[in-house]
């Protein structure tokens, strides 16, 4: 049996007596769904201005204490240009919600990358059907944006001056465009309950999702939510295999905070139901200061290097790197 109903999935999220037993099936799932090659999307962080207050979030406007940069478009292009000349058939353009980057500015990003024979994946929040449009007619192939939590009052105490109907919007928006959709959840979040997640899963079901990135809760110290405890590893490593179970063939990420929280997290990730790796390709000046959460994973290496770094862990565990742009099978 390889799908579940909701008091299901809450008993497996309680249980972990099961935790080997669902570890494995979410293995044999994404052996037999996606096969073992893991695809690399080089991850550019390009700026950590943010109009929003997300409670959880370093990036939060309100966080006064957050040393601010924003990447040219030019760099953007440039470091993009790198990764895809190191073998990155993926690039992940990630950012706050900054104004700075227009529509225009934007679509003329993803024309030029689009030119070094890669995939784009845009991480870079709610905006317009008209936006999503124009980048989707510059060449953007996949849309990330989290849902985060489906627990609606939830949802408003975290994201102070958001609408989860708009959220929900974005994400339709995405679809009728033909993007690849991502989406999410953290996991661990103040008040969150067993419940709310299992709905979060079934939530993904639901849209279809392409591509579903899930990681812990890190408590950040200059937010609202500084004293609150961190997300637990094992639950938010629960999560994502009943999420591969329950969407066979679609792409998860082994997420940084996965890392964060474990040494080995993403290794972990990727023996219990993901086959995707986002290596942090930005310029190492820009990355510590790219601080969503605390002490975030990353590899203190140039693009080509950190590139044969990870590929020598994925031999550990039996797997190898995707040669073709990772689209969902």
């Amino acid at each position: 049996m390889t799908d579940f109903s909701k008091n299901e999935i809450i008993d497996l999220l309680k249980d972990d007596s099961q935790n080997d037993w669902l570890f494995s099936l979410a293995d044999k799932v994404r052996k037999e769904n996606v096969g073992e090659e893991v695809h690399l999307r080089g991850l550019i962080e390009f700026s950590n201005i943010c109009k929003c207050m997300c409670k959880y979030c370093g990036l939060r406007c309100e966080n006064s204490y957050a040393e601010r940069y924003r990447i040219s478009p030019s760099s953007i292009i440039s470091t993009a240009q790198k990764a895809c000349n190191a073998g990155y058939k993926t690039i992940v353009l990630q950012s706050g919600e900054d104004k700075f980057f227009s529509q225009k500015i934007m679509s003329e990003i993803i024309s030029e990358i689009k030119k070094f024979d890669t995939a784009v994946t845009l991480s870079i929040g709610e905006r317009s059907f008209d936006d999503y449009k124009a980048f989707k007619d510059s060449g953007a192939d996949r849309y990330l944006i989290r849902i985060e939590t489906t627990d609606k009052d939830l949802y408003k105490k975290m994201h102070p001056n958001m609408s989860f109907e708009n959220r929900v919007r974005c994400l339709k928006d995405l679809r009728t465009l033909g993007y690849e959709v991502g989406t999410g959840c953290l996991v661990g979040l103040p008040e969150q309950t067993i419940e709310s997640l299992a709905s979060d899963i079934l939530f993904f079901k639901e849209i279809n999702a392409d591509m579903v990135g899930i990681g812990p809760f890190i408590a950040h110290p200059q937010t609202p939510l500084k004293n609150c405890k961190n997300g637990d590893f094992t639950l938010a490593l629960k999560v994502m295999a009943l999420t591969r179970i329950m969407l066979k063939n679609i792409n998860i990420p082994a997420t940084t905070a996965m890392e964060t929280l474990n040494p080995d997290g993403r290794l972990i990730a990727l023996q219990c139901g993901a086959n995707v790796v986002m290596p942090n390709v930005t310029d190492l000046n820009y990355c510590e200061k790219y601080d969503i959460y605390p002490n975030k994973a990353h590899l203190d290496y140039d693009i080509s290097h950190s590139r044969k770094v990870i590929e020598d862990k994925l031999k550990t565990i039996g797997r190898t790197i995707a040669k073709d742009y990772g689209f969902r099978k």
